[in-house]
């Protein structure tokens, strides 16, 4: 059993460094868990990467939570936990008074549009780089076409229906199950609900209560990686609720990438948009509340979980459906653009993630720049 402060050190230090999202946190965690430490075994470890991927809501930091809690047991979990969320949150929340600002420097605000316009590119180039693992599974009796069904639903959907994306996503993974006729699950032990979304409602009415269900959702319906949460995460900030305009909200995506940690961490800025540094914490804290319950509650029965045909087939409907819902987050973020140069960073932030295989990072602070610079020569903010 690895003591606590090793824990707190050591998960602390990938939550400083995690810049590059899902694939950078699992090398990380691989690297100090199997080669360099060797509290995991190999087999171990890829085992609890794909029982990750089997769930919804951030895959890494599930990851993150479950080799805590393989290493150091549940409260070890809890600790790694927050000691890999909690540097992200820092920085994000920081980020977001800085670009919330009533009043930002003209360069902050020129950053942001420039960072913003690219972030349409970020989305599709996300969305293709998960296609082709379902692809590749998708190879008997017609799975390829349901698979390109599945995916286009899933773009009609995050171009058009805004929050009611989760329900075409999990209506795709129960048309799979059916498809296979395979029989309802049957469980006598049925997952927890989260409590912390009850307690929340106690907390007071007003924008909490709504901030709570906006980041539940976020949290907890996140299949396929980070980036589907974007158009539910838009939909409610934007135009439901109004905690947004369209172009703060896409200096929100901006900084969820750019910062150490997941995707998910956006959803901090925008608490702080609605209720300030309350808000923002209020909003992670209840956002990665079901990564810690289904880790802490349910981590032993992960192999049965990965072995379960029923779990399988839900995924292989819903997964390609959070691919297409990836896709098409780029249809609504690109529309938000106002000013040409922006499409032309949109173009230029393209070429450079596809055609020269630039990382997302350095690719946004580019856009960055180019809007810092086209501001300064006389380009119009949005």
């Amino acid at each position: 059993m690895v003591d606590l402060g090793t824990v707190l050190k050591e998960w602390g230090r990938i939550g400083c460094i995690g810049f590059g999202g899902p694939p950078a946190h699992i090398a990380l965690l691989r690297t100090l868990c199997v080669d360099d430490r060797r509290w995991l075994t190999p087999q171990e470890f890829e085992d609890g990467v794909a029982a990750c991927n089997l769930l919804p809501g951030p895959a890494s930091t599930q990851l993150a939570i479950f080799c805590a809690w393989r290493v150091a047991g549940r409260v070890g979990a809890l600790v790694g936990g927050v000691a890999f969320i909690l540097p992200g949150l820092v920085v994000i929340l920081g980020l977001a008074a800085l670009f919330l600002a009533g009043s930002p420097p003209t360069w902050v605000k020129a950053a942001g549009a420039g960072a913003g316009a690219a972030i349409a590119a970020v989305a599709v180039h996300a969305g293709v780089g998960l296609a082709p693992a379902g692809w590749n599974r998708a190879t008997a009796d017609g799975g390829r076409v349901r698979w390109c069904a599945y995916v286009l639903a899933g773009v009609a959907a995050a171009a058009l229906l805004g929050p009611w994306l989760v329900v075409v996503l999990l209506a795709c993974g129960v048309v799979e199950v059916l498809r296979r006729r395979l029989p309802a699950p049957r469980s006598d032990r049925p997952l927890p609900t989260v409590p912390l979304l009850a307690a929340v409602g106690t907390v007071g009415s007003g924008v909490l209560l709504p901030l709570a269900w906006v980041a539940i959702k976020v949290g907890a319906l996140s299949y396929g990686g980070g980036f589907v949460i974007i158009p539910l995460m838009r939909a409610d900030a934007v135009d439901h609720y109004g905690w947004m305009t369209n172009a703060e909200f896409l200096n929100a995506v901006t900084l969820g990438q750019i910062t150490p940690g997941p995707v998910v961490q956006t959803v901090a800025v925008v608490g702080y948009a609605a209720a300030g540094l309350g808000g923002g914490i209020l909003a992670s804290i209840v956002a990665f509340s079901p990564s810690f319950t289904v880790v802490l509650l349910g981590a032993d029965r992960f192999d049965r979980l990965r072995a379960d045909v029923r779990v399988r087939a839900f995924l292989d409907g819903s997964g390609p459906a959070a691919i297409g819902a990836i896709l098409g987050s780029a249809i609504p973020l690109a529309l938000a653009l106002s000013e040409w140069w922006q499409l032309a960073v949109l173009a230029a932030a393209a070429v450079t993630l596809f055609a020269l295989r630039r990382g997302v990072v350095p690719t946004l602070l580019g856009a960055a720049a180019a809007g810092v610079v086209l501001v300064r020569i006389g380009a119009p903010l949005p």
